[in-house]
């Protein structure tokens, strides 16, 4: 079926590349040279509902050469259709005039539109079969390429109709699995997080130019006295506040990839057993032969909204088989990366007596946490948990007073008990889970909005570098200050994807009189 559709887009761009005359330079690719943008810019085609069968699928055309397509395909002799109207029409091969399916077309002209170009959409049945036909009709129109990979969308921004925090967000609300992520994903598309890096934009410029003002021009007396000191407060207080967005302990970059969370413990605790248990299926081979699980194995979990990546580790033992050995140094590399860990006890082995289980259990957490994490006294809830599992070897009474008598320790993080086997206890465990990954992504509808990507938190954390350079040199050397919000205003501008030197000196004639 899909290389039904591959063949389709072959035979089209072949066709394209047979046919098609030499263009005009405003129209020419960034294929062919030229540089990038909108003036430049081939017509391009591709599917946009994705592959596979459906009932309707759509294919999106975008470009100078779509009124053509529009008129070719549907048998348009007079005017185009009034704009983002539905029109039901037979849709058919420009040159054999065969009809490939009837469907509803839409008209999208320039500026009014997703690319800021002209643009049309074919809504045809959603067989493969259809689908090729009329990717390869469109490929014969002459000035028509498919698309490559996200071309729409960079032509969206290259229209100023997307920022590049948004285009960011339109790619994550794409790819989100859960109902936080979405709602994460959507709030970045929106152009929250944009607006506020061109806020910040915004005030580095007016910084920028009140120091080069004062710099070029203050011999003259012509700038107003406090001008450094008013650029002194701005700095700062964006400093401050760059500051904070960055300590946002990764919620949002960990909402977009995933919550780390590792299943570890001794050997035969139930481990695999718990992964099976919570992604409802066979993962993990369970068996009671101590050290059958030798390496790590993942599966993503979706925890009440929430995106979950969670892994079985091999049991922690010193063993003289290698290979165990080395499914050893693997699971305790993944509790050092990970975001909460899992440590599961085999509850029928707790001591009778309450001190010493809370003795035990301090010390099983010892021997599973990193080296630089065993002196703690104090395990945070969304760090740790302790799963005691096969309650079902417990007597109840002995069940009920281990659950009462754990829950006075201070030194212990949560704990939960449930039984893998009959499933007893693990509608609690599930909620206790649910609590704490909330706790490590937020709430991503509440708040200022947070960091998603690797790439802003690393150009901000420069930003503030730079910011830091203005208050080093501010009394020595006002030319090198100068420099330091010129470099934090360019990292800025590498992550929203607009800065330019014009829009600085708009800000000093605008907010100067010189040269009267």
């Amino acid at each position: 079926m899909q290389s039904s559709i591959r063949l389709g887009l072959w035979r089209a761009a072949v066709h394209s590349l047979k046919t098609r005359r030499p263009l005009p330079c405003r129209f020419r690719s960034v294929h062919d040279g030229a540089p990038a943008g909108l003036a430049d810019a081939e017509s391009i085609f591709a599917l946009s509902s994705g592959h596979g069968r459906c009932g309707v699928a759509v294919v999106r055309a975008s470009g100078p050469a779509s009124s053509a397509v529009l008129r070719s395909m549907v048998g348009l002799t007079s005017s185009l259709p009034a704009p983002r109207t539905a029109l039901l029409r037979s849709i058919t091969d420009p040159q054999s005039k065969e009809v490939l399916d009837r469907g509803l077309v839409l008209w999208f002209p320039a500026p009014h539109s997703f690319t800021g170009e002209d643009c049309v959409e074919f809504h045809i049945h959603g067989g493969p079969a259809v689908i090729s036909a009329v990717l390869q009709a469109l490929g014969s129109v002459p000035g028509m390429r498919p698309a490559e990979a996200g071309e729409f969308t960079r032509r969206a921004f290259q229209a100023g109709k997307l920022g590049l925090t948004e285009v960011e967000g339109l790619a994550d609300l794409i790819h989100a699995e859960t109902e936080a992520q979405r709602r994460q994903a959507l709030r970045q598309m929106s152009g929250e997080l944009g607006r506020l890096y061109q806020d910040w934009t915004h005030r580095l410029k007016v910084c920028l130019a009140h120091v080069e003002a004062f710099i070029d021009f203050s011999e003259d007396e012509l700038i107003e006295d406090g001008v450094l000191d008013q650029v002194d407060r701005l700095v700062s207080n964006l400093q401050a506040e760059i500051e904070r967005h960055l300590k946002d302990e990764r919620r949002g970059e960990r909402l977009r990839s995933g919550v780390q969370v590792v299943i570890a413990g001794a050997t035969n605790a139930g481990k695999s057993s718990l992964l099976n248990t919570l992604c409802q299926r066979p993962a993990a081979i369970v068996s009671p032969i101590a050290g059958t699980t030798r390496d790590v194995v993942e599966t993503a979990l979706d925890v009440g909204g929430f995106p979950v990546l969670l892994s079985d580790t091999a049991g922690l033992r010193d063993s003289p088989d290698l290979v165990e050995r080395e499914g050893v140094r693997r699971a305790r590399e993944r509790v050092e990366q990970a975001d909460l860990t899992l440590v599961v006890v085999d509850c029928s082995h707790l001591p009778t007596d309450v001190q010493e289980t809370a003795a035990f259990l301090q010390g099983h957490l010892r021997s599973v946490l990193p080296p630089q994490e065993q002196t703690e006294t104090v395990y945070p809830a969304d760090r740790f948990l302790l799963v005691l599992n096969k309650t079902d070897l417990l007597p109840q009474e002995q069940k009920q007073k281990l659950d009462v008598d754990l829950r006075q320790f201070s030194g212990l993080p949560p704990v939960c008990l449930i039984s893998c086997q009959t499933t007893d206890g693990l509608h609690d465990f599930l909620a206790v889970l649910h609590s704490s990954v909330k706790n490590l992504c937020g709430n991503p509808l509440a708040g200022a909005p947070t960091l998603t990507q690797a790439r802003h938190r690393a150009h901000l954390q420069q930003c503030v570098v730079a910011l830091a350079q203005y208050q080093q040199y501010r009394d020595i050397d006002l030319a090198l200050a100068a420099e330091g919000v010129r470099l934090a205003l360019t990292c800025l501008g590498r992550i929203t994807g607009r800065v330019g030197a014009e829009e600085i000196l708009d800000i000093i004639f605008k907010d100067f009189c010189i040269g009267k």
